[in-house]
């Protein structure tokens, strides 16, 4: 077991395959049947498990990282900013793609996607529920376009992936900073209107 749980990758090979486990016991109860209602259930498996990572490497920068880079010594702070960033940039920016993109998948298996992007304007705004999870769906749009097109554009040069002299360094800093506050700022209402929405409308 100790060699296991030494190694990541061995450690996210077994979880998958228990979670392969699940699945498959999940198909078999459900009848063997891999119908639309079965995918869609995959589909937010996979978007539950992109979110996570992304929202929690969201709150790693907000909540450890940026408020305590001034507290730590200038010898130290190249340790984080030429390993640790952009390791955790890596893992953030594709995690929000992807959960971007399995939340579209799923709401277009559930067939609302048109109806929640317009926020209910194609069916004259009479259902509710469209518009309350539209809203939550375009706050993670939002939230994955400053991913891509503010954070880490400007974090590149922040980090000196991307040449910048010093004046630029500062602006991209604050850029970049103001966006992910914004993210901050938007994930607590956008995870209210995903997990409301699927408890209480479905």
């Amino acid at each position: 077991m100790a060699g296991l749980l030494a190694n990541l990758r061995n450690v996210v090979i077994v979880s998958f395959i228990l979670a392969l486990i699940f699945i498959a016991a999940y198909f078999s109860v459900y009848g063997g049947v891999a119908d639309q209602t079965f995918w869609t259930a995959i589909f937010r498996w996979l978007h539950v498990l992109f979110g996570i990572m992304w929202i929690g490497l969201l709150w790693y920068f907000n909540f450890v990282q940026t408020r305590m880079m001034p507290q730590i010594p200038a010898e130290l702070k190249p340790g984080v900013s030429k390993y640790i960033a952009p390791e955790a940039l890596f893992w953030f920016r594709w995690a929000a793609a992807f959960t971007l993109l399995m939340g579209i998948i799923l709401a277009g298996a559930r067939g609302y996607i048109v109806q929640a992007y317009t926020l209910g304007a194609t069916e004259g705004f009479a259902n509710k529920g469209h518009i309350l999870i539209g809203v939550g769906m375009w706050l993670g749009t939002i939230m994955a376009f400053n991913v891509w097109v503010f954070i880490w554009p400007n974090q590149k040069k922040v980090l000196g992936i991307v040449a910048a002299d010093d004046a630029a360094k500062a602006t991209a800093a604050r850029v970049a900073g103001m966006a992910s506050r914004i993210n901050t700022l938007l994930s607590v209402p956008m995870l209210v209107a995903m997990t409301m929405h699927q408890t209480l409308i479905g």
